[in-house]
């Protein structure tokens, strides 16, 4: 395989991956879920784990959820767009990525367009719908309703930061230029 294709549009096929599955969880979730019903709670019994089908009309854990409407379009879906513009962007330009780091932009990519999808389409906001307990901590009883997009980004964020932080980089050998000429 090409190291272009290898290195550069096969992890892509995350980003492809992970609106396709995103998306369609969420329009099963609408379709057979109505707002707020724990469906699944009831299915496996237990308190750990809730498909509980809520709207988000702001960002991560809300954020936002009482600005103007006017300025909710250009935040939470021109900003997003322009961030993951030029992170594509530079995906494609820089060779400073590694390709562990490749996919997890590409993680990123996809889970961002997700969450846009849902910004654009669906009026009453993006679909969140997994549930957690996380018993007490950070003095919450659970943990914000999230979906398979904002794990994405938040898992694949994380991973790049390791990579970048913590995973040493190659060294390139740059061929020092001599003023001897061979003969």
């Amino acid at each position: 395989m090409k190291p272009f294709i290898k290195e550069r549009i096969l992890p892509l096929s995350l980003t492809a991956f992970v609106i396709l599955v995103d998306q369609i969880v969420k329009a099963i979730i609408v379709k057979i879920e109505p707002l707020h019903p724990k469906l699944i709670k009831d299915v496996f019994d237990n308190d750990f784990l809730w498909i509980y089908h809520v709207r988000n009309k702001a960002i991560a854990f809300s954020l936002g959820d009482n600005l103007p409407e006017s300025l909710k379009p250009i935040l939470f879906i021109v900003v997003p767009i322009l961030v993951l513009g030029f992170l594509l962007w530079y995906f494609f330009k820089s060779n400073d990525f590694t390709l562990l780091q490749r996919w997890a932009a590409a993680g990123i990519i996809g889970g961002g367009m997700g969450n846009i999808i849902d910004r654009i389409f669906r009026s009453d906001g993006v679909v969140d719908y997994i549930s957690i307990n996380i018993y007490g901590l950070f003095g919450m009883p659970r943990w914000p309703t999230f979906n398979i997009a904002d794990s994405s980004v938040v898992v694949c964020c994380l991973l790049l930061l390791v990579t970048l932080f913590f995973v040493p980089k190659k060294k390139t050998i740059k061929k020092e230029k001599t003023n001897e000429q061979k003969t």
